[in-house]
């Protein structure tokens, strides 16, 4: 006999019932966007005259759908999408937040710098071989990193931007950087190995890996549950995957190996998802255990930001030192993570937001500069600006803004660092910032001497070299040095845009409103 076809189920109980909104697709559409181009470019791999202009095109797409989401985020606080309508926390949730949607948009500008320089930067080969496929899957491990709101699928998006990492890393297949690249995955896997064990922790003590479930409940659990031990856990992850001292030395043997516009993006993004994951764990959902673990986070965040200096001064090769230098600035985002409270918490994002524009321009003015010169070397390196002068004035700006010197973008984060370290009594880490920062002045301006302002060397005719860059090149770094001196010039936004996003991840009400609009799950 049939079974009778007027029962009704209440999917109310286990599915979101509303319609979903336009503002909601858009918290997803950076990651099915850039997976969707990824695979129309895997389609056409061996058609390379069309593939830049493709990735271009997507990435382009992916500035205007998160400066769409920053917008919305701004206006009407956070926003939610739950996979497959489920209810939270049992579906997966993406919750862009105004952090989140920050460190998206300044990401999705410097992946097009990038994919624009690689016009000149990338040949044939390595079109065929997959660079812009790559770039799109990278762009999507960074967008769902940054617009996730589950922990799990944080470490599943490290994983996806962590293997397409790998692929341009080895691009070219030189020894060199296939050397870089073992030294990069060793430690990269060691670190994921040690974020998946945290996160089966963290499950079985709080039995969700909602983010917003996990904020609301680590309050309750704080006497039964060794979430201390989690934190140090989370800590030291993504310490490793932020390249803080004592656990550094992948990056400074890995990043000088590959191509040029590749060391820019990595120096650009892949630190900063670590410093961004950090953020997220230890501001927001375990905010006590990062409390009680600020101490240990401010002396490896001197130890780094100082031993990062030192490095850079030492350096001869210019992508080496500015490995050194992607180091030591991770060390000024520690020390506000460290300092905590809005002050710390929004210098800290203040300056990630500086450095993710910072490095990736540092690293494409290294490119344009070596082939000007023909070397990468300082020792080889010399007359650049009495070659090209307006490059040589480019340069210096960017120079400027890594020593974190007025008026650029790089001066004012550091100045608030400085200030709320010593209004928690901090003077000890304050001076770190200000020897630091010392150090790496000089560290520039060593460079500077060497490769742009020590004589050229004359060809045997007695001619100087004609420059040897394209347009392609160039533009991306106007752009990019055109937005640190804007952020120097008017840091006023910048400045009010990362206070609010400090002030949703220390009270996120917002957040967890956005996540359970009825009330956080019992």
């Amino acid at each position: 006999m049939a079974a009778p076809t007027t029962t009704t189920v209440d999917l109310s109980a286990a599915l979101v019932m509303a319609p979903v909104t336009a503002a909601q697709w858009l918290a997803i559409l950076p990651v099915a966007l850039c997976l969707a181009a990824g695979s129309v470019l895997m389609m056409v791999r061996h058609n390379t005259r069309i593939q830049p202009y493709i990735a271009i095109s997507a990435l382009g797409l992916l500035v205007i759908i998160d400066l769409l989401l920053l917008r919305h985020v701004l206006l009407n606080g956070p926003v939610t999408m739950m996979m497959g309508r489920w209810l939270p926390p049992f579906g997966i949730a993406f919750t862009v937040d105004l952090t989140g949607a920050l460190f998206a948009l300044t990401s999705a500008v410097v992946a097009l710098a990038g994919a624009i320089y690689a016009l000149g930067d990338v040949n044939t080969s390595g079109r065929r071989y997959g660079f812009y496929p790559f770039l799109l899957v990278l762009m999507a491990g960074v967008s769902g990193a940054f617009l996730t709101g589950d922990i799990f699928n944080l470490y599943v998006w490290f994983e996806v931007l962590l293997i397409s990492s790998f692929g341009l890393l080895v691009l070219g297949s030189e020894r060199e950087q296939i050397d870089g690249a073992l030294k990069y995955a060793i430690l990269n896997l060691i670190a994921t190995t040690l974020f998946l064990i945290s996160v089966g922790f963290l499950y079985a003590m709080f039995g969700t890996l909602n983010m917003a479930d996990i904020a609301a409940k680590a309050g309750e659990l704080r006497g039964t549950a060794p979430l201390m031990t989690l934190g140090a856990l989370f800590v030291l992850a993504f310490g490793m995957k932020a390249a803080a001292f004592p656990v550094n030395f992948w990056l400074p043997a890995s990043y000088h190996t590959p191509r040029v516009v590749v060391s820019a993006l990595f120096a650009g993004l892949l630190t900063k998802v670590g410093i961004y994951a950090l953020v997220r764990t230890m501001v927001m959902l375990l905010p006590v255990e990062g409390e009680a673990l600020s101490l240990v986070v401010a002396i490896a965040a001197s130890a780094t930001m100082i031993l990062g200096a030192l490095g850079a001064l030492a350096q001869v090769d210019i992508r080496r030192f500015l490995g050194f230098v992607v180091v030591s600035g991770i060390g000024y985002m520690l020390a506000g993570i460290a300092v905590g409270g809005e002050s710390g918490v929004s210098a800290a994002i203040f300056y990630a937001l500086h450095s993710i524009v910072l490095m990736t321009a540092l690293y494409l003015v290294a490119g344009i500069a070596a082939r000007l010169g023909g070397s990468f070397s300082l020792a080889g390196l010399s007359g650049l600006y009495g070659l090209v002068p307006a490059f040589a004035f480019l340069s210096l700006a960017l120079f400027f803004a890594g020593s974190g010197l007025p008026p650029f973008s790089g001066f004012w984060p550091k100045a608030l660092l400085v200030k709320a370290s010593l209004d928690i009594g901090a003077w000890w880490l304050a001076t770190a910032i200000l020897v630091s920062g010392f150090v790496t002045t000089i560290a520039f301006g060593r460079v500077f001497l060497l490769a742009y302002w020590r004589p050229g060397r004359q060809q045997a005719d007695g001619t100087v070299a004609a420059p040897a860059f394209t347009m392609a090149e160039l533009l991306p770094v106007v752009v990019l040095t055109a937005l640190i001196v804007w952020f120097g010039l008017f840091p006023e936004q910048l400045i009010v845009l990362s206070q609010q996003a400090a002030a949703t991840l220390i009270e996120p009400s917002g957040y967890l409103k956005s996540v359970f609009p009825q009330g956080v799950s019992p």
